[in-house]
């Protein structure tokens, strides 16, 4: 999955019992897509996790910054119906800081 959107929100970096990095934040994503030949906006937020390097990287950026993110859907925790969004490689972009890929 690719997706394109804003760090609206960024819990402090954290390790999980195996001593993995793990990062938490609140993505917010916003576009316009085609659906059945007509314009439909598309917004919303979602959790989001990033583990390990990907975690040491996006942990001193921003609010506001624009993530182009690539990783997969899966439950909370077992048998949840709420999805979190798993970061398995990043790209940031904010003023002054120029970017980086993980």
């Amino acid at each position: 999955m690719l997706l394109t959107a804003t760090v609206v929100e960024s819990r402090p970096l954290r390790y999980t019992p195996a001593g993995v990095p793990a990062l938490e934040l609140v993505l917010e994503h916003e576009s316009q897509v085609q659906e059945a030949g007509q314009a439909r906006r598309v917004n919303f937020q979602t959790q989001a996790i990033a583990l390990g390097d990907v975690a040491h990287m996006l942990v001193d950026v921003p609010l506001g910054a624009t993530l182009e993110i690539e990783g997969f859907l899966a439950a909370s925790r077992q048998g949840s119906s709420r999805l979190v969004l798993h970061i398995q490689k990043a790209r940031s972009s904010y003023p002054g800081s120029g970017s980086a890929t993980v």
